[in-house]
């Protein structure tokens, strides 16, 4: 083995883009030859916190991977003698995982037992720095994480500003975020709506015209911009249908009264409950694009999903999602208003899906594990 990496983070059984993240960098670092397990949460958020059905996934844990559900986020107690027990394993390099303020203190606190071996470097991969809604406490916590870390991986130009500052002088890299090649194959357009059209009942034709959101529903991710985008007239005369696939992280009713007021029910799709990994594919290959109206954004994950999956794109022009996203390339920026959806959305049909895909394969190269890995471990050579 070249040495040892522990990343911290969610992991199986707990769901989501993150845990997807991490358990995919772990299998990176072993087939480059490193021993790699993945130290989770035992409690991730408390009930009250945490706004969906669940945390945790149906599905079998991924082969070959070394997951312990160990991490009390709430627990004091519990922050220490994990630190101590990771303090005592003297992994060559953490990497740990920063997307919320709420973790600030466990992570903090547990890192800080671990510097005391005078060997693992820590490299933190900060998805946010300031979050999106601000809670009480946001600062404080996140100083406190960052200073118990050596070194940082941002995935945006948005989070380096953030990072720089708190951090202003220790050593980081802006890494594009990989692609998220571990749920399949792109399979035909054909086959991923009659997939949907048997097992979700979804009345999805071959020829219709879909947009995909897809991801977790909050505030910030604009929904409701592109509900009033899809009440333009010249959008409901051409027949485009929008496909929403992803759960309510908060109160729906105020979605399900907005769009009966703007009359548009017919021209969606809704399945707005948590999309399982096995049915990924499905919803990004029966789309023509992937539609990202947010208010604010650091980078997102749904846009390494499109990118495997060689989906054009219309991004809204806010935060990091512009520099993803090269304009009448790869996709379509926009801003972030019902006005800018809407012609984003026909001038995308206007040049048709097919202008975009030969710029889709070349820009995705760039987006590779081993590029990400190959920045942690120069972040872990710098003293």
């Amino acid at each position: 083995m070249k040495g040892s990496v522990i990343i911290i983070g969610p992991g199986h059984p707990l769901r989501g883009g993150l845990a997807t993240f991490n358990q995919r960098l772990a299998d990176q670092f072993i087939r480059e030859g490193y021993d790699c397990m993945i130290y989770s949460f035992s409690l991730q958020y408390p009930s009250f916190l945490f706004p969906g059905t669940t945390q945790y996934s149906t599905e079998p844990a991924p082969p070959g991977l070394k997951i312990h559900s160990r991490i009390n986020s709430v627990n004091p107690l519990n922050w220490l003698s994990t630190g101590e027990e990771l303090r005592k394993m003297r992994p060559d390099i953490i990497v740990v995982r920063y997307w919320l303020p709420f973790m600030g203190p466990a992570l903090g606190t547990i890192l800080r037992r671990v510097r005391r071996n005078r060997h693992t470097r820590i490299v933190a991969i900060t998805d946010n720095v300031l979050p999106h809604e601000k809670r009480p406490g946001d600062t404080p916590f996140t100083r406190y994480f960052l200073k118990s870390c050596d070194a940082f991986i941002t995935m945006s130009e948005k989070v380096m500003h953030d990072l720089r500052t708190f951090e202003p002088a220790k050593p980081a890299i802006q890494v594009m975020h990989p692609l998220y090649d571990n749920f399949g194959e792109p399979i035909s357009k054909h086959a991923a709506r009659e997939a949907l059209r048997l097992s979700k009942g979804l009345e999805i034709g071959d020829k219709d015209k879909i947009l995909l959101f897809f991801g977790f529903i909050r505030k910030y991710k604009g929904l409701d911009i592109l509900l009033e985008a899809m009440a333009d007239e010249r959008i409901k005369a051409s027949g485009i249908k929008l496909l929403v696939a992803g759960e309510f992280y908060e109160d729906a009713k105020p979605y399900q009264e907005q769009i009966d007021r703007l009359g548009i029910r017919n021209a969606l799709l809704l399945r707005t409950d948590f999309i399982p990994d096995s049915e990924v594919k499905d919803y990004l290959c029966s789309a023509d694009v992937v539609i990202q109206p947010y208010r604010n954004a650091t980078q997102s994950g749904v846009t390494p999903l499109a990118y495997h999956f060689e989906k054009p794109m219309i991004v809204s022009n806010v935060g990091g999602l512009p520099s993803l996203v090269p304009h009448e390339r790869v996709g379509l920026v926009a801003e972030p208003t019902a006005g800018g959806i809407a012609e984003a959305i026909l001038q995308f049909y206007a040049m048709g899906e097919d202008h975009f895909i030969p710029q889709l394969r070349v820009e995705k190269e760039k987006y590779s594990w081993n590029r990400l890995v190959g920045s942690i471990l120069d972040l872990a050579t710098v003293r």
